[in-house]
């Protein structure tokens, strides 16, 4: 595993940052992508990893990331397009378009223009690898299933987009069959996405994302999955 090379999008702090740390101790090399450059150095320098300045709701960000990554690697093996946002907590009927292109702007556009920015580096990989960090909010399934939490969460705009952001990696896995593309739930997790409420601690997050960057050349893809197995759509 040495010479794998990995990407992880809002790695600096909580999934993105133990995702980094985990893949570190099984010998790959990583690369976390951060928009603020004090944070990005910082949780950089506590991994013992590189980084780069990366935001993912702009192009010409995304771009430049892409071209200094070239400059260093001559290919990317893994991509965990982690970067995501809440957005408004305003009730439904308050929430307005605006609102909800700023969400749509960071977890489903960005991981469109991240992977568009990537995959050419990535078709040189032996065994290439993209893991979207969905979320069981986006579950139609999940969401109407009155046992899980999922169902008493009102975030439409956040739950929206993790449903479009599980459907593009199941056309990405279909338009790219010599990839790997699968999107990961990583369950109600304490980070300060959810001011650390969540029931599962971060390794157990994180689970399902490191068995999906570290599937084999003929693992699966355009799967939706969580700690424990398959995720109804």
């Amino acid at each position: 595993m040495a010479d794998r090379i990995a990407l992880i999008t809002g790695g600096n702090r909580g999934l993105g940052f133990e995702t980094a740390r985990r893949l570190r101790d099984r010998g790959i090399r990583v690369y976390i992508g951060a928009r603020e450059p004090e944070q990005g150095a910082e949780a950089a320098s506590r991994l013992g990893v590189e980084w780069l300045q990366l935001d993912v709701t702009n192009e010409a960000s995304v771009l430049d990331a892409a071209a200094r990554f070239a400059e260093r690697e001559s290919r990317l093996d893994i991509l965990v397009n982690n970067a995501g946002i809440a957005g408004s907590r305003k009730p439904a009927a308050e929430l307005t378009g605006e609102d909800a292109e700023t969400v749509f702007a960071t977890n489903v556009f960005g991981p469109v223009r991240v992977m568009s920015a990537f995959i050419p580096w990535m078709k040189t990989s032996p065994n290439p690898v993209i893991v979207n960090v969905s979320s069981g909010l986006g579950s139609f399934a999940v969401t109407q299933n009155p046992q899980r939490f999922e169902s008493q969460i009102r975030m439409p705009l956040y739950c929206a987009s993790k449903s479009a952001l599980t459907m593009l990696t199941l056309q990405y896995a279909r338009a790219l069959p010599g990839f790997r593309i699968n999107a990961a739930d990583p369950g109600y997790t304490a980070t300060d996405f959810n001011g650390h409420r969540g029931e599962q601690t971060i390794e157990e997050g994180t689970e399902a994302i490191i068995q999906l960057a570290m599937l084999p050349p003929h693992g699966p893809t355009g799967t939706f999955v969580d700690r424990g197995g398959p995720v109804p759509w």
